[in-house]
């Protein structure tokens, strides 16, 4: 995950709204079911879509009045936490 990858996706649900990530979830899992999908293309497929996902749940948490930079350092925390476990 790329911390700022997920503010600039934050910042499109901002101008937009995260429906549009939420179609772009879908078909990139669609894709990703794609007989002759190489690895390496599997690999990019993951990383976009857990930036879309960490940016639909830093975008809850600023929803629920968090400021945008408490949100994403809870939510890196949250991560870095449980890849250490």
């Amino acid at each position: 995950m790329r911390l700022p990858l997920i503010k600039h996706i934050v910042g499109f649900i901002e101008e937009n709204d995260s429906d549009f990530v939420l179609e772009a979830i879908s078909l990139l899992e669609h894709i990703s079911d794609a007989k002759g999908i190489k690895d390496e293309e599997i690999d990019t497929i993951g990383e976009l879509l857990s930036n879309m996902y960490g940016a639909l749940e830093v975008n809850k948490m600023i929803a629920k009045g968090i400021p945008q930079l408490d949100a994403l350092n809870s939510f890196m925390k949250r991560v870095t936490s449980a890849i250490d476990k």
